[in-house]
């Protein structure tokens, strides 16, 4: 069985931000790919991840949460048919296909609940895995903002915004 088929995703409960809070720690506090404060504490991350979107997810295996996903509203009025998602994944799971789980499950789940097109508002220019991976799963790179990204190591770097048309 491949790692894939042992995950399942669920939508995520209250109680689960005990496993999802040092994923997301992980990930806001290296500054990298998120536009999130290095230093965001656990309440301003739950309110975040659990509390702001529509819906939040979880990928977990064995009972241990590996990976995470939000979907909301991008814009509200004429702008409610666009979803946006933010996945984060467990460095000790990465590269085993999750985020593409993910990023399917949540095109499902868009659609399910009436979404038109899914849009990455905030794409760091060096999150390079990611853009390939958004970029194979049909997303389209529509605008870029030079210099909007203030990346800890590599200084000012554009951010992407990328987009998907999910109706037929």
């Amino acid at each position: 069985m491949n790692h894939r088929e042992a995950a399942t995703i669920r939508e995520a409960r209250r109680d689960d931000f005990d496993q999802i809070w040092p994923i997301f720690h992980e990930v806001a506090a290296a500054g990298d790919t998120y536009a999130y404060p290095r230093d965001v504490t656990r309440e301003q991350a739950e309110g975040i991840w659990l509390e702001a979107p529509r819906k939040t997810y979880v990928l977990e295996e064995a009972g241990k949460i590996l990976g995470t996903y939000y979907l909301k509203t991008n814009q509200p009025g004429p702008g409610d048919h666009v979803c946006n998602c933010g996945y984060m994944v467990a460095s000790a799971a990465r590269g085993r296909g999750l985020a593409v789980m993910m990023c399917e499950h949540s095109q499902e789940v868009a659609r399910a609940l009436g979404y038109k097109a899914m849009q990455f508002n905030f794409v760091a220019s060096s999150n390079e895995g990611a853009i390939r991976l958004w970029s194979r799963l049909g997303f389209k790179t529509v605008g870029r903002l030079p210099k909007a990204f203030h990346h800890p190591v590599n200084g000012y770097l554009d951010a992407l915004i990328m987009y998907k048309w999910l109706a037929p």
